[in-house]
């Protein structure tokens, strides 16, 4: 964990200047930014954090290429809240299953994080790894699995996700009586929410709690429930739990009025960028690509161009975590510049690609953010 100091707490604890001193020679003391004034300049009430451990070995190590684009995209991230910005990370891929609620979940909670869009998987997966983790299935030698192994997986009730197999009764049905008693209860009573609204809804309610079967603060849906952070879901139909309401809306039982829709999510989300995009504005972390970096980055060009808002600002900092190529018209790929042709970057945008494993790079940039 990072450490926090003052000066007058020095005045007390005079062994600590020693640490201090090499923090500061070393650029792992932050009041948001890189401490480089001498110390008799600081104000002694001030609060300083010195990074901890993972922070100093990246800052040691990670110099060059992709691993110094990591620590540049962190710094760039900090940078921007410290200067009383606000960011929204988009999830695509199977972060949810990959537990990067170990850290993002900290980072909602530190303040780090004012909106999320998602896939609809990464928002039931969460929910899913919080309530059936003891029964998942790893799968290390997934790569030579035959068609006959994939098979009998089915069979026995898991759905692989790359080396890790989800237990369908255990994650899925154990979540969709809950789930489905928030969507029938808003029917009975005429009301209409978005899928994360009864995400959260269930959560708060505490049916839950009986299936836990991890630390809840590892949970990054539970600390964005907790904190009411907004969260855009585009293509959320896709989704198991959106193929559950699907068969549902099939049988009868629910109308598909019920679930508000992805024009909804966009009306609502340009609505709030309105309200929160003026001062520093609004910084973009999108970690993969998909529906869920580019629904919500399409917001300003619709205000700017369709709209015709023209003091709409851009999005005031951007950086994408992605292995994609930047060929055959990848959008995953396509390198930050692009995006200005499309109104959705500014020229002077800080601008950030980090091209490597997002399982690997996210967690490191969160734990150079946390102070870890």
């Amino acid at each position: 964990m990072a450490k926090v100091y003052n000066l007058l707490d020095l005045l007390v604890y005079p062994s600590r200047i020693k640490n201090l001193l090499t923090a500061t020679h070393d650029g792992l003391l932050t009041k948001g930014k890189r401490l480089d004034i001498p110390l008799y300049l600081c104000n002694p009430f001030s609060t300083y954090i010195m990074k901890g451990p993972i922070s100093q070995f990246i800052e040691k190590h990670y110099l060059h290429f992709n691993a110094a684009a990591l620590v540049d995209a962190a710094k760039g991230y900090e940078a921007h809240l410290s200067a009383g910005g606000k960011m929204m990370i988009t999830l695509a891929g199977a972060m949810s299953t990959a537990e990067l609620g170990k850290s993002l979940a900290e980072m909602i909670r530190q303040g780090k994080v004012d909106i999320i869009s998602c896939t609809g998987a990464n928002l039931e997966e969460d929910i899913m790894n919080l309530v059936a983790h003891s029964h998942y299935k790893r799968v290390p030698n997934y790569r030579d699995l035959s068609p006959q192994d994939e098979w009998d997986l089915l069979e026995n009730g898991f759905n692989r996700v790359t080396d890790t197999c989800i237990p369908e009764e255990e994650a899925f049905r154990r979540i969709q009586k809950h789930i489905y008693k928030q969507w029938k209860q808003a029917e009975d009573a005429g009301e209409r929410f978005f899928p994360h609204e009864y995400m959260y809804k269930m959560l708060l309610s505490g049916e839950m709690q009986q299936y836990y079967e991890i630390d809840p603060k590892d949970s990054w849906m539970i600390a964005a429930a907790e904190n009411n952070i907004p969260i855009v879901v585009p293509g959320w139909e896709d989704s198991t739990m959106g193929n559950i309401f699907a068969s549902y809306c099939i049988k009868g039982e629910l109308k598909a009025s019920t679930m508000k829709s992805g024009i909804e999510y966009m009306v609502w989300l340009s609505d709030w960028y309105r309200n929160h995009s003026g001062g520093q504005g609004v910084g973009f972390f999108q970690i993969g690509g998909g529906i869920a970096g580019d629904f919500p980055i399409c917001v300003v060009p619709m205000m700017y161009q369709d709209l015709e808002w023209h003091d709409v600002p851009f999005w005031a900092y951007f950086c994408q975590i992605s292995d994609s190529t930047t060929s055959y018209g990848s959008y995953s790929g396509a390198v930050p510049n692009e995006k200005i042709t499309w109104g959705k970057l500014d020229r002077h945008t800080p601008k950030f690609i980090v091209e490597s494993d997002a399982t690997i790079v996210a967690p490191l940039m969160f734990a150079w953010i946390l102070g870890w």
